[in-house]
């Protein structure tokens, strides 16, 4: 730090020596110019100079250069230099020959620098290099004695650099002896500040302290958890950006975690050594919560939060995946089995019975699922994947069909996504169809219905279970009396509607439930799921399963 402010105080000090120097410069060289305008003016009006510049320029076989030397102009302009100091006085006839010059060597010989703007009848002033050096110089046009309008020569007067620098070099000096004072006054006002802060700062230095704030920087928000602590008081004392995002809240440090969290979240982090799935809006979070102890003595809580949504999503997606491969590797080795027996009954010329085998086919699709109604669903992996799960359904003891409003054709854009949100509300309907009275009498079923229109994906599911009651979006923490925090429920569906609005779409309880008729009825809407192939459209939506309620 207090080499810092030293380096600061000295660079402004520079930074402001050269601005006044340079400034000054300009100033002087517009001064000097000035000076030498005015003596070139005054000789270009001295009547002897006139006379001899015209006669010079008037005469037909000009004066040799012994001659000009030792003329009156040669002399007079000498003169001047010696008055005024000045570098040069240089006087010229209208063709820019000299007349006179500091060296009388070069009296005689065409002037070293463009004499057209003077004898042009202008007044110019410049800093140039001529046969003496650079020099500050100014260029006076000579008029005729007889006729003022008439150019007959130039005056050009010039003063060093020297004169220029020495000037400035005298007017920086204070300039200069004033930043050097206020460099020592900045230097030990940065040692009182250094000194100052050494010992606010327990002696730490600037990167010792800057260790210690990306060392908590990666404790709190390096990583990908999220991080809670409270007090004893359920206070919360620290909580890190992500476990903000996480749970969606702000500005929680300070307040009691019941009021920032809510009731149930806060019931659960107060909980000693507790661990698990939470549903929280449109996430699935793994929360632990660990107390902290100190010398024996409870200081607080720290929670984790991590958030599992992506991976229970994909959890479920592959889960979909798998089902519609098996489901499609079943079709694809009863349908090899099919073309065996063609190719069979086709090599015997048994076309009839071909022909009539290839019909079966046609009508029963490529495998014999234990799906009701399978020939409504024409779209490739919806029909494999229901095929599938009606498998599963039956080994339940469930009957898994397909609802008579069904028209589905196309193919699907997403097959994934249609799948796993297809595969939860079956599953779900399956569990609720099997724990339902009818499963003892052994009439457990599921409905699903598929409606494409245009581009869009209509699905609806229904079981024989009793119905639902209460928000089926959010986790049951409770069955039969003992904690059950994973198994499925209240995990799946927020998920499903997830996606479902990911893509513009949704997942929404159509009904909760019709005693003695049918169980909860959810239904979806996935815009855009679907290439259609330009049959025909359906123009109802199947907000129910057909039935008289729906109706």
């Amino acid at each position: 730090m207090f080499w810092l402010i030293l380096a600061a105080m000295a660079l402004v000090g520079v930074v402001m020596t050269a601005l006044f120097a340079w400034t000054g410069f300009q100033r002087l060289v517009q001064q000097t110019q000035a000076s030498a305008l005015h003596i070139a003016q005054t000789v270009a009006a001295d009547p002897s100079v006139r006379e001899a510049a015209e006669r010079e320029s008037d005469r037909a076989v000009p004066l040799s250069d012994a001659q000009l030397v030792d003329s009156d102009v040669a002399e007079y302009a000498s003169d001047v230099e010696d008055r005024t100091g000045a570098l040069f006085v240089v006087v010229t006839d209208d063709s820019g020959r000299r007349l006179a010059h500091p060296d009388e060597d070069r009296i005689g010989d065409p002037v070293s620098t463009s004499p057209e703007s003077a004898l042009a009848g202008e007044e110019t002033v410049s800093w140039e290099r001529g046969t003496l050096g650079d020099s500050a110089r100014a260029k006076v046009p000579i008029r005729s004695l007889d006729d003022p309008d008439r150019v007959v020569g130039e005056v050009s007067v010039g003063f060093a650099p020297s004169r220029v620098w020495a000037t400035v070099a005298a007017d920086a000096a204070p300039v200069g002896l004033a930043a050097v004072f206020a460099l020592l006054v900045g230097a030990l006002a940065a040692w009182i500040i250094a000194r100052r802060l050494r010992r606010d700062t327990l002696g730490l230095e600037p990167d010792e302290l800057l260790g210690l704030a990306l060392d908590q920087e990666a404790v709190l928000g390096g990583v990908g958890d999220g991080v809670l602590g409270t007090d004893v008081g359920g206070r919360v004392t620290v909580a890190n950006p992500r476990a903000l995002e996480l749970l969606g809240i702000s500005d929680a440090v300070g307040r009691p975690l019941a009021a920032v969290v809510g009731g149930d979240i806060a019931a659960l982090l107060a909980d000693d050594g507790v661990s698990g799935p939470l549903v929280h809006g449109d996430r699935v979070l793994f929360l632990e919560s660990r107390p902290v102890n100190r010398d024996g003595r409870r200081i607080g809580r720290v929670a984790i939060v991590r958030d599992r949504t992506d991976v229970e999503a994909l959890s479920r997606r592959l889960t979909a995946v798998e089902t519609l491969g098996n489901a499609l590797r079943a079709q694809r080795h009863e349908f090899a089995n099919r073309l065996h027996v063609l190719s069979g009954l086709l090599r015997n010329n048994d076309v009839e019975e071909a022909s009539d085998y290839l019909a079966g086919v046609v009508g029963i699709g490529p495998v014999r699922f234990p799906l009701e109604n399978a020939d409504l669903i024409r779209e490739p992996f919806l029909q494999a994947f229901l095929g599938a799960k009606g498998v599963e359904a039956e080994e339940r003891g469930v009957r898994l069909r397909i609802g008579n409003d069904t028209d589905a054709h196309g193919s699907l854009r997403q097959p994934d996504d249609v799948t796993t949100i297809l595969g939860n509300l079956v599953d779900n309907g399956i569990d609720a169809a099997v724990e339902s009275p009818a499963a003892d009498g052994g009439d457990a079923w599921v409905e699903v219905e598929a409606l494409v229109d245009g581009e869009d994906l209509y699905l609806s599911v229904m079981d024989s279970g009793v119905g639902v009651s209460g928000d089926p979006f959010a986790q049951r923490r409770e069955r039969d009396g003992r904690s059950d925090p994973v198994h499925g429920h209240g995990i799946g569906l927020p998920l499903s509607r997830d996606i479902a609005r990911r893509s513009g779409g949704d997942l929404w309880l159509a009904s909760t439930g019709a005693a003695g008729r049918h169980g909860a009825v959810f239904c979806v809407r996935l815009p855009g799921a679907v290439h259609s192939d330009g049959d025909g459209v359906s123009s109802r939506a199947p907000g129910s399963n057909g039935t008289e309620e729906d109706e």
